[in-house]
């Protein structure tokens, strides 16, 4: 590199090639046609057009800075590094000659008397190493993804085949169901007749049997309430009983009881029927009343009385609570079990009567023969009608699967019901592509789910290098978690970092060779040293 005044002259070996390249300092070759020695200068921005020994002069002639690209004089300037070996590059104006290398080819700082060493070359290979260990894993990954794309389409052969014959045995299952359910509603009918006659027939044998038993303790009362044994019930044998009060006013009066005998003084046993039915429901029998109601004991009474009997043992500070509260529970056991018990009301009543008469008697042989025909109808119904849902729930996934964007060539569809983990510090992180992203602490606790499939989000002519993931769940008043998943070529399919940048919204990378390009029609990985 020789340098003439505030110009540059580079001179360029590559093979057999040279060539020599004058031009102010700090412009790159891409504007060079507008820095020409023998012509005044125009600003780029066109604002003014100045004397061309004024470019480069320390002196900020121009608005835009473009007067000053091999300067600091300009604020707003940039200069431009060679950087040959590596790669061209622009820095603010401001850091030209300010005693800090900038530049690997040190051309920013060519009069601030620092010795800046040249690493353009060391850069530059440390960088072709890479790109090359890039290119390499670009070039095995795309080898994996020719494969994906063959695995994939025979994938969607084999789906698609697999969907005709499942809908194929719908139709079959579907003509089943309906051949089964009419042998089932064929079946249930006479079931249900049978069924309904046996039932019948059980309501009318426990009526007898009720009105046997209402006879019996009809006249059970009446000798009972028959004192005088004179084949004869009262008014004033009636009046005994005082909760026959109509009214319940505490006052049975003769009148009130003589309303209830029908309007006479006195009945027999075969008038009384009617008197019975409308007493039945009060009446109270005296051999109920004779037992004594216990009374009830608060907490409080039984402390005491615990007390009592414990203080010949105990002194009285030393009394333990504990067995006192154990002697309460024993009681309270005892109520429970129930030495006494109150006068049964008519429900109660009705119940030890249903008791009584048993359970309903079994089917007879030939209604149990209709039962277990019907029953077996029903079985055989719904078990085909389960394997048609299962039927239906397959082809609802097939079609799914099948329609499915998994990339141009289907490249992603390996990624389908597939889950990859990322273990932290303190998360694990989870990625089921075309499902979910969830988090869930390391050392146990709830997962936390980062989002559902949305949508392919990336550039228009890279669409399928990001995946988002959205309305997980909600942050603690803020929105919902959300995920963007940014997929970079690799050979192996991997999650290799996860962040948060914003407040619950999430970004994972995730490796996979399903991106990789195809290395002889990508620029990428090529460093741009046209600039020089």
């Amino acid at each position: 590199m020789v340098m003439f005044g505030h110009f540059v002259l580079l001179v360029l070996i590559g093979g057999a090639m040279s060539a020599e390249v004058l031009r102010p300092r700090g412009v790159p070759l891409s504007k060079r046609q507008f820095y020409e020695e023998d012509k005044p200068f125009t600003c780029l921005d066109g604002s003014r057009t100045i004397p061309f020994d004024r470019v480069n002069d320390d002196y900020c002639d121009c608005v835009d800075g473009s007067d000053e690209p091999g300067t600091a004089a300009c604020p707003n300037g940039n200069f431009h590094c060679t950087n040959a070996g590596f790669r061209p590059a622009f820095i603010p104006s401001s850091r030209v000659n300010d005693g800090i290398c900038d530049c690997c080819d040190t051309t920013d700082e060519y009069n601030s008397g620092v010795d800046c060493q040249n690493t353009c070359r060391e850069l530059g290979r440390k960088e072709k190493e890479e790109l090359q260990k890039i290119a390499e894993i670009a070039k095995e990954g795309f080898m994996f993804k020719k494969q994906l794309i063959q695995e994939a389409k025979q994938g969607l052969e084999d789906k698609k085949s697999k969907l005709g014959d499942v809908q194929n045995s719908k139709k079959d299952l579907e003509e089943k169901v309906e051949a089964l359910r009419t042998v089932k509603e064929t079946a249930e009918q006479p079931e249900k007749e049978a069924k309904e006659r046996h039932l019948k027939a059980w309501e009318d044998q426990k009526a007898v049997i009720r009105m046997e038993k209402d006879k019996a303790r009809m006249a059970d009362m009446f000798l009972e309430l028959d004192d005088d044994d004179d084949g004869f019930v009262s008014v004033a044998e009636l009046q005994s009983h005082s909760e026959l009060d109509p009214d319940s006013d505490a006052s049975f009066t003769e009148a009130e009881a003589q309303g209830l005998l029908g309007g006479v003084d006195k009945v027999d046993t075969v008038a009384f029927e009617t008197v019975w039915n409308n007493i039945k429901e009060k009446y109270v029998s005296e051999s109920t009343v004779d037992v004594p109601p216990p009374r009830e004991t608060t907490q409080e009474e039984t402390r005491d009385t615990s007390l009592d009997n414990d203080s010949e043992n105990y002194p009285d500070e030393d009394i333990p609570e504990e067995e006192d509260d154990e002697d309460m529970d024993e009681d309270d056991e005892d109520m429970e079990e129930g030495d006494y018990k109150a006068p049964p009301t008519s429900r109660t009543e009705d119940k030890k009567d249903d008791d009584e008469e048993g359970a309903m008697p079994p089917y007879d042989q030939e209604t149990q023969t209709l039962i277990d025909t019907a029953q077996k109808a029903r079985d055989e119904f719904n078990e085909a009608e389960k394997a048609l849902r299962e039927v239906e729930d397959q082809i609802r996934n097939l079609e799914k699967e099948i329609s499915f964007d998994f990339g141009p060539s289907s490249e992603f569809a390996y990624l389908y019901s597939q889950c990859y983990e990322l273990t932290t510090g303190e998360y694990v992180y989870r990625l089921c592509p075309f499902n979910r992203v969830s988090q869930k602490p390391k050392f146990g606790g709830s997962e936390t789910n980062l989002g559902t499939w949305g949508k392919w989000a990336g550039p228009e002519d890279n669409i399928y290098s990001v995946m988002k993931y959205e309305h997980g769940t909600g942050c603690w008043q803020g929105p919902n978690r959300s995920t963007t998943v940014k997929l970079t070529c690799g050979k192996e399919t991997v999650v290799t970092s996860t962040s948060e940048p914003s407040r619950c919204e999430y970004l994972m990378e995730f490796t996979s060779p399903a991106i990789c390009q195809d290395p002889a029609s990508s620029d990428s990985g090529h460093a741009d040293h046209e600039e020089l």
